[in-house]
């Protein structure tokens, strides 16, 4: 055990260790001065300090990136984070996995800058909801954005972008479960209460979508925002339209009016998130994003499905979705082969009631227990 005199003789001797690494800085001498701060450290570490652990191992840090190579500075980072991750200093953790991540980016290592954005991100929202909800949700979007670059993690990426931006507007947990809510009122057939719940989560998704600015620079990230702002406008629209058929489910007159609202405002939603899916696509000359794809027919059948559902046709969905596309012909084909394009196209022709059973074949993903519910019910009458 380190009594009080000993504890004063150990400080003194950091100090003059850190006093002589300053020196070697200026003259030139990284590495011997790494080596100081570094025995600095383990005398701090020995008696507990790890206040001045925290600034020393972040001055150790900026040492490295000024005097090593990148691969040499990702080594000496990586070993000294795992230390303090053992010592569960996080909010240091945090920080040095940021640098980190600025090094891998530069090395176009999107996987590992991706990573180390993501981790930093966790460990500063454990540390603190609240304080760091805004630099946590920052760090998730940049982590985002740098799997998107790599065609390994592009889909990885994606889904962080998402939850940044709805763990900034505090929705993203709130979400799982307020949609596990709806589908226990469903299973209890508690039809008005789910259409509630739904449209409370497309409201939600809503005001994420009216802040998307706040986090996301579109002249620097076109491409994010286009991504983003699609998908929260098809999140908006398909949960109003989960909601207005629960309404019509319910057989109540009443709901008429509110059915109405719910269906033409989705509508004109699913035509803005498929016009900015086909520019965004139309930009890509062969390498197309096939969850893009995906989402772009899904919502083509959606808004079928709607118009069908109100009996009215604001536009004819497959001739919106193909509009423009004549010089894209491999775009298009791919287009076609999805198994919501040829739903789409069944629904046109034959009508709701009749693509039904075909519907109900075609897996939606999350949704699926919830179309199966709402889709079997119309099945039945």
């Amino acid at each position: 055990m380190i009594d009080n005199y000993d504890r004063e003789q150990k400080e003194l001797e950091a100090i003059q260790l850190i006093d002589q690494a300053e020196d070697l800085v200026d003259k030139g001498e990284g590495e011997k001065a790494i080596k100081l701060y570094e025995k600095a450290a383990q005398i701090y570490l020995d008696f507990g300090s790890y206040i001045k652990l925290d600034e020393l191992y972040i001055r150790i840090a900026k040492i490295i990136m000024q005097y090593k190579n990148n691969i040499q500075a990702t080594h000496r980072l990586d070993l000294i984070i795992r230390k303090t991750e053992q010592l569960k200093l996080y909010e240091v953790s945090a920080k040095l996995l940021m640098q980190l991540a600025n090094i891998l980016y530069k090395m176009n290592d999107w996987e590992g800058a991706g990573e180390s954005w993501e981790k930093a991100s966790s460990y500063l929202y454990e540390i603190d909801p609240e304080d760091y909800l805004n630099l946590s949700s920052v760090l998730l979007l940049k982590a985002g954005q740098t799997y998107e670059r790599s065609r390994l993690t592009i889909d990885k990426g994606k889904r962080l972008i998402l939850q940044a931006v709805m763990k900034i507007n505090k929705f993203d947990e709130l979400y799982e479960l307020e949609e596990k809510r709806a589908l226990n009122l469903l299973v209890m057939k508690e039809y008005e209460a789910a259409a509630n719940k739904f449209n409370d989560i497309a409201t939600y998704f809503r005001k994420s979508l009216d802040n998307l600015g706040e986090l996301i620079d579109e002249e620097k990230s076109k491409d994010t925002m286009l991504n983003a702002k699609a998908r929260f406008i098809h999140f908006v629209a398909e949960y109003q339209t989960f909601a207005a058929v629960c309404l019509r489910v319910t057989e109540n007159r009443a709901f008429n009016e509110k059915i109405k609202e719910l269906g033409f405002d989705s509508i004109e939603m699913f035509k803005q998130s498929i016009s900015l899916l086909k520019n965004y696509l139309f930009s890509k000359k062969a390498d197309f994003d096939k969850e893009v794809i995906m989402r772009l027919t899904f919502d083509t059948m959606l808004l079928s499905f709607i118009q069908k559902m109100l009996g009215v046709e604001e536009i004819n969905p497959i001739e919106f979705l193909l509009e423009g596309s004549e010089k894209h012909k491999l775009l298009v084909k791919k287009l076609k082969e999805t198994p919501y394009f040829k739903i789409t196209e069944r629904m046109e022709k034959v009508g709701l009631r009749e693509s039904l059973a075909d519907l109900l074949k075609v897996h939606l993903g999350h949704f699926e227990e919830i179309k199966n519910i709402l889709v079997s019910y119309f099945l039945e009458k």
